[in-house]
């Protein structure tokens, strides 16, 4: 906090003295947070740094080339394996078509993501974060970006502190050119989520696109350079939930990125050929913090920056070979097992606990439910809207009648021939003349292919029906397969004289 002075002065023409707060550093005491201090991670090499590289690989690969795969569904139906069809209403997942009223499996599918993120967490702490995370992978593929133009971190760190000069701008506004690159192809890259990838690729670069394209494209560009180019650390420290959420997922035996003090301390410099008696194996090289992304030092402890990204893991390692001792002084493990060496006891890794039990267990049955909806799931539908206006019409033998309009919901990729049912009301029947009644009182209709058909039917009560309001039940049955289909309604009358 800056140093503040209170300084007394008098105005001129005035005998009253008057309180003038000045800072002594005008300039820090109107800051109201400490500024950004970049970090310059370098290079790890080792396992964990492979396996962030296939992470990015793989993640990004399935981000930007699943809507480009095809996947035919037959004549007049969209052949990209995945889409979300707002204009036809539909979800298409390779063989999976859901409708606007399954959304229910969009909900089970959320449940499980979470679930699977609370099982990683209660297992291996925040594995998610340091690996599968958007901000991590994108932010991993801006850094590999900022290194291959300027270089490893001693080389940025110089040329940051370098006067301008044509060579420091050029490098600058090509590693910026290429950032914009990426945050367009992947604001790109989602609109193709939501319409035909090809087409809507030759309409951006035609003009021909919709304003809502261009916008979500502007938005998805905007936000991957400023998250993943100039906040980085940032994003996961102040403006992600995750870490402060995290707590409540884990417990002592997690198992989560960790500094064996046990082993490490005393830490100091250690010159070839001296004795290791009498002190750690931790040299005090800080390689585990020049190539930590967060910028924090893993010999701290637990913290809220920490991603457990293992880079750290990979630093120490290949420290620990060069000057002959064993690897793992930074590894994967519990502050219990380290508790457990000092005391001389046999530390365990815990993997099946309670806690584990039970996230494996719930996801077990979410997606059993989802499993045997989609297994089981109905291809046929009906919703019934009863007229409002006028609620009932009297006929002239007396009967009254009340007019229906009936959505037949066909989710096959055939047409059907249905026949349409009406009961529920003593007397009730079909009176039209769009629809040859069948001698059993149903109606004969015929449903479009994946799609929506909607018939106008009339229907008729006896004229001595009681005032009120009667229930009724409509039933569509497809006549070759037998699949049936029911909605219930109301009948009003206004009764007979």
């Amino acid at each position: 906090m800056s140093k503040v002075t209170l300084i007394p002065r008098q105005r001129a023409g005035d005998d009253d003295h008057n309180i003038d707060v000045r800072a002594v550093n005008s300039k820090e005491a109107r800051q109201l947070y400490k500024k950004r201090e970049p970090i310059y991670p370098k290079l790890a090499h080792g396992f964990f740094r492979n396996l962030k590289w296939a992470a990015m690989v793989v993640l990004l690969g399935i981000y930007y080339v699943t809507p480009w795969i095809r996947w035919d569904r037959g004549p007049g139906q969209p052949d990209q394996a995945v889409l979300v069809d707002f204009e036809g209403r539909r979800f298409y997942f390779f063989f999976i078509e859901l409708w606007p009223q399954e959304v229910y499996y969009i909900t089970g599918l959320l449940i499980l993501a979470a679930l699977g993120i609370f099982l990683a967490s209660a297992l291996f702490g925040r594995v998610w974060c340091g690996y599968a995370c958007p901000q991590t992978v994108w932010t991993d593929l801006y850094i590999y970006v900022e290194r291959w133009i300027e270089g490893d971190r001693n080389e940025r760190m110089r040329l940051a502190k370098a006067p301008m000069s044509f060579s420091k701008a050029r490098k600058k506004v090509s590693k910026h050119l290429i950032w914009l690159l990426i945050a367009a192809a992947t604001g790109g890259a989602w609109v193709f989520y939501f319409g035909d990838a090809p087409t809507l690729f030759r309409e951006i670069f035609t003009g021909q696109a919709s304003g809502a394209a261009y916008l979500f494209i502007g938005l998805l560009t905007f936000t991957t350079y400023a998250l993943a180019g100039t906040m980085r650390e940032q994003v996961c420290t102040y403006m992600c939930p995750w870490p402060r959420i995290q707590a409540a997922m884990t417990d002592q035996h997690a198992l989560s990125v960790t500094y064996r003090f046990d082993r490490g301390e005393p830490r100091g410099p250690h010159k070839k050929g001296e004795s290791w008696d009498g002190r750690g194996d931790c040299i005090d090289c800080r390689q585990c913090v020049v190539v930590c992304p967060q910028g924090i030092d893993i010999r701290d402890g637990d913290q809220l920056e920490c991603i457990n990204c293992a880079l750290c893991i990979d630093a120490c390692d290949e420290i620990m070979k060069k000057v002959g001792r064993p690897t793992g002084l930074i590894a994967y493990d519990t502050r219990v097992n380290v508790e457990k060496r000092q005391r001389g006891e046999k530390p365990g890794v815990h993997l099946i606990r309670s806690r584990t039990v039970l996230y494996g267990g719930l996801m077990l049955i979410v997606g059993a439910i989802m499993l045997y909806g989609l297994i089981t799931r109905p291809t046929l539908d009906l919703n019934v809207i009863r007229d409002r206006s006028p609620p009932f019409v009297r006929l002239a033998d007396g009967s009254v009648r009340n007019d229906y309009t009936l959505k037949l919901i066909n989710m096959a990729p055939h047409a059907r021939n249905l026949s349409i049912e009406v009961s529920g009301l003593e007397g009730v029947r079909f009176v039209t003349n769009d629809h040859q009644v069948q001698p059993d009182g149903a109606i004969h209709a015929e449903a479009t292919a994946d799609a929506v058909s909607s018939v106008r039917l009339h229907v008729a009560a006896p004229p001595r029906t009681p005032d009120g309001s009667h229930p009724l039940q409509f039933r569509i049955v497809d006549l070759e397969t037998g699949e049936t289909a029911d909605s219930a309604s109301a009948f009003l009358s206004g009764g007979g004289q």
